[in-house]
């Protein structure tokens, strides 16, 4: 064979040799090139599981961090009173007096942290709630038989329903709906240290009682009360006979043979004034038969407007007993009446007098006060009060009472 020829058979074997291996070659390149791809995908996933389960763990622990602040944040809400279905309020007052009286053995200078009162309410739902007010009178309750001023009173305890929008029924203990001061008694709310006396010795403020009620509104700014709850318990004989707030049982296995009969009716109509009036029913004022008390009717009409800063407030309240014994103490007509005026000659500072009259069962309970004095509101719910009284009793027996008074307060309510 010719060298040239041997030559090219040579050549086309080789080729045809590198082309019949050409295929395994690259597949032995692409084996190693997957290899190498799958080894580095098996480490991001490795990589991916390390990193997911840190991310776990610190989930975990952010959450517990979560729950920890929300469990802290909770408990000051509820400490602030801040929790939507339980509310926390109250309010207290601090007296300093110091009385001259005629008698100078009546002569009084004292100071006394009179009133500490604590509310409580709850909203179990959108129809239903619970409202109570427990006080501590005079700062201090000794044990049985201890010789202390003070007292534990719970004052209110009732559940409120909502019967529909704007109709609304109670039941438990609560504030008789009579007056301006019995329902509304935290002292930035009104003039004066001490509260006025027509409604403490003939409506006898503060005056609880337990039974049901019911209230709503109608017209344009009318509204109107009922309540059916437990009486008074008048004595009859000592010194205190006839007197209505010795007749006041406070709920504390109070005697209930008869029951009395609260309504009120309301004009909140006009800006600034609150005009009332209320009638209520003893059936048995002193929960006795045929003790010479048979009966006993309170009327109450009230006034309280305010345009700017002069304000006006007028309370009238009677009386109307029935019975031979209450007759023959001449105490079946007992009535009180107070006008008083006031300017607020800012948000902060206001002035006012006040005159009152009464005609009390117990002879020292029959009088008139001309009384006048400011307050300061350092915040709306916190008022430094002063005043200066001069009291005048009827009868000549009682002229050793006669006195004049400057009174110091310091009140608050939240």
């Amino acid at each position: 064979m010719h060298p040239c020829r041997r030559h090219s058979v040579i050549v086309r074997t080789a080729l045809l040799f590198c082309l019949l291996l050409s295929p395994q070659i690259h597949a032995h390149e692409d084996n190693a090139n997957l290899v190498n791809r799958l080894e580095s995908l098996q480490q991001q996933i490795d990589d991916l599981k390390q990193l997911l389960t840190e991310t776990k763990t610190s989930s975990a622990e952010t959450d517990a961090r979560v729950e920890a602040v929300a469990d802290v944040l909770d408990s000051q809400r509820l400490y602030e009173g801040e929790d939507p279905n339980t509310t926390i309020g109250g309010y207290g007052e601090l007296h300093f007096t110091q009385l001259d009286a005629r008698d100078p053995e009546r002569d009084v200078e004292e100071v006394d942290f009179h009133r500490f009162v604590l509310f409580f309410g709850h909203q179990f739902n959108d129809k239903t709630r619970f409202y109570s007010e427990l006080e501590l009178e005079h700062s201090l309750v000794a044990d049985s038989g201890g010789d202390t001023p003070g007292e534990v009173e719970l004052e209110q305890a009732f559940v409120e329903f909502d019967l529909s929008p704007g109709t609304h029924s109670k039941a438990g203990i609560f504030l008789l709906p009579v007056g301006l001061l019995n329902e509304t008694h935290e002292p930035p709310t009104f003039y004066g240290v001490e509260r006025n006396d027509v409604e403490n010795i003939i409506v006898p403020s503060t005056w609880w009682e337990a039974g049901a009620g019911i209230n709503g509104r109608f017209g344009s700014g009318w509204h109107w009360d009922l309540a059916l709850h437990s009486g008074l318990a008048m004595p009859v004989t000592g010194s205190n006979a006839f007197r209505v707030r010795s007749g006041r049982q406070k709920v504390a296995k109070a005697l209930a043979s008869d029951g009395a009969v609260t309504g009120r009716l309301r004009y909140l109509g006009i800006a600034g004034l609150q005009a009332g009036l209320t009638v209520q029913h003893q059936f048995d004022p002193s929960q006795m038969a045929d003790d010479g008390l048979d009966h006993g009717t309170l009327y109450e009409a009230h006034v309280d407007y305010r345009h700017g800063g002069f304000g006006l407030r007028a309370l009238y309240a009677r009386w109307h007993f029935s019975g031979e014994a209450v007759e023959a103490a001449d105490a079946d007509k007992q009535t009180g009446w107070y006008l008083e005026p006031s300017y607020r000659i800012s948000p902060k500072l206001g002035f006012y007098t006040r005159y009152e009259a009464l005609e009390g069962a117990r002879s020292r309970d029959k009088f008139d006060q001309w009384e006048l004095g400011l307050n300061w509101w350092p915040h709306q719910n916190v008022v430094v009060k002063l005043d200066y009284r001069d009291r005048n009793h009827e009868l000549e027996s009682q002229d050793g009472r006669d006195f004049t008074a400057i009174d110091l307060g310091l009140g608050y309510s939240f």
